[in-house]
């Protein structure tokens, strides 16, 4: 009989994939994997060493249109007014006086999407292996008839860490990788090295593609995403990273080169490791800049028991 479980150790960042739901070293109640290692002393640490006088906003506006998941079926982002000021007048709805509706010219709309529009992060419970998640947890026992019950982005912290970019394309010499190319170890460290920066502990990794040097364009932005592979993953993983995200729409290439697994690293980052995935980072500013070591600042929005939630990263360059 197989085992489809893995006990990880604390303190020990190397996994190969073995395709297994992996126990959490932080405990069997554990739902937020290495968010685990932002600590008091390492906030501490970034916020004393960043500098306030210049901030990079790093995520994309929401409008009508813009590129997202939908392929399979996914809302797009919507917005409609719900009040209007000639509405509220002709329709009354506030029951207030004709002098009323006339003085005060009131707005107000609503929006509809689906959870990974956007600049967001994703939780543990959005992908797992055969309806099993991070730590165990399973559908089952912690499946509601709306939303999981376990690893929600409710859970997650207030994010304060060390994020180091490293922009791939600059390091190759080109504006934007090829489509569908699979970002692996060598690439990883050749833009290390060329940047003159490392991963350490607990560190936020942003890989830059290129991708959103044609954003909005759908087609271009969307279809044969360049992105990081399974070995890149396993790399950054094994230095000790804390959460990986990119510029692109899913964090790695598409489409998946495994017949049998369209999102590999999805499942290893999210199973294996539990390591949150943060995706369509607006990484363009501090490429410009060649800023590649920065405080980051973010919160994930507490939609409990959702698979993913917009996050608005804040990013500082640190003092020199």
């Amino acid at each position: 009989m197989c085992d489809f479980h893995l006990q990880l150790k604390p303190g020990k960042f190397e996994h190969q994939r073995q395709l297994k739901v992996s126990k959490s070293p932080w405990g069997p109640d554990d739902e937020i994997g290495r968010l685990n290692l932002i600590t008091t002393e390492s906030k501490e640490k970034v916020l004393s060493s960043i500098d306030q006088t210049k901030t990079f906003d790093l995520t994309v506006n929401y409008f009508m249109g813009m590129p997202s998941w939908s392929a399979a079926g996914d809302p797009p982002y919507q917005i409609w007014m719900t009040h209007t000021p000639t509405g509220n007048v002709n329709d009354n709805l506030l029951n207030v006086s004709k002098e009323s509706k006339e003085l005060i010219s009131y707005s107000g709309d609503a929006i509809s999407m689906y959870t990974h529009c956007g600049t967001h992060i994703d939780t543990f419970n959005h992908f797992g292996y055969r309806g099993e998640i991070w730590n165990e947890f399973n559908e089952k026992e912690h499946l509601g008839s709306r939303h999981w019950n376990k690893c929600g982005p409710e859970k997650f912290p207030v994010i304060i860490a060390r994020a180091v970019m490293l922009d791939i394309p600059d390091a190759k010499g080109v504006e934007r990788l090829p489509e569908s190319y699979g970002i692996g170890k060598a690439d990883l460290q050749d833009a290390m090295d060329k940047q003159g920066v490392s991963i350490e502990e607990g560190d936020i990794v942003m890989i830059r593609t290129g991708q959103m040097t044609v954003w909005p364009d759908r087609d271009k932005y969307l279809t044969n995403s360049p992105g990081l592979n399974v070995e890149g993953a396993e790399f950054l993983a094994g230095l000790g990273a804390m959460i990986i995200g990119a510029d692109n729409i899913a964090l790695e290439q598409n489409p998946s080169p495994e017949p049998d697994n369209y999102f590999p690293v999805h499942t290893y980052l999210f199973s294996e490791v539990g390591i949150p995935i943060i995706e369509l980072l607006w990484l363009e500013e501090l490429a410009k800049e060649k800023i590649y070591e920065v405080g980051f600042v973010g919160r994930a929005m507490p939609l409990v028991g959702a698979t993913g939630a917009p996050l608005q990263p804040i990013a500082f360059p640190l003092k020199r």
